[in-house]
């Protein structure tokens, strides 16, 4: 399957659009906790740890998004968008979305 944010592929045009895909992952309090606890991982103001985390979620959006795609027939998903927003009670919770268009590429 191909994913690209841009809205065209070179060389290839687009023979149907299928609809809009989305995916989500949600990552919980208690691993804002765990990750802040172990604070020594920090290299040069960068965490290892909630950077590896942050990688598998979008990971995760990206795979359910890619899914739906599959579901309606594409082999494309163009004009892809990665969001990511803090939501729950004191801000405890980090949700990673990916959204695009799936398409038929000819």
């Amino acid at each position: 399957m191909l994913v690209t944010t841009t809205n065209q592929v070179d060389g290839r045009t687009v023979q149907r659009y299928l609809g809009i895909v989305t995916g989500e992952a949600i990552l919980g309090a208690n691993l804002f906790r765990d990750l802040f606890a172990g604070i020594r991982d920090i290299v040069g103001g960068r965490s290892a740890a909630y950077e590896k985390e942050l990688a598998r979620a979008r990971q995760i959006a990206l795979e359910e998004m890619i899914q739906q795609a599959q579901q309606l027939g594409a082999n494309a998903i163009v004009g892809v968008d990665l969001d990511y927003e803090v939501l729950g009670q004191a801000n405890g919770m980090l949700m990673v979305s990916a959204s695009g268009t799936a398409v038929v590429l000819h």
